[in-house]
């Protein structure tokens, strides 16, 4: 996925499967974040739709709301 799949809307942040949402979120935070942990988050209770896509506004509040209950460290530990 490259910068020009979303400029071009091949990509539905509000129904994105876990493959290309962890390869938008490894571009957006220059570091890989693997499928695998999306997948441990929608284990964890991550919002899904009904046709296994994810909601990508509706995957940050559920992050936000993860790390607020650790108590605001950073993701992974800290």
């Amino acid at each position: 996925m490259s910068g020009d799949d979303v400029k071009q809307g091949q990509l539905n942040p509000a129904a994105i499967g876990a493959a290309d949402l962890a390869r938008l979120l490894s571009a957006a935070a220059g570091v890989r974040i693997d499928e695998d942990a999306i997948r441990d988050d929608i284990d964890a209770g991550a919002p899904m739709n009904a046709d296994d896509t994810m909601n990508l506004v509706h995957y940050a509040a559920w992050l936000v709301r993860q790390l607020a209950a650790q108590g605001g460290g950073a993701r992974g530990g800290n």
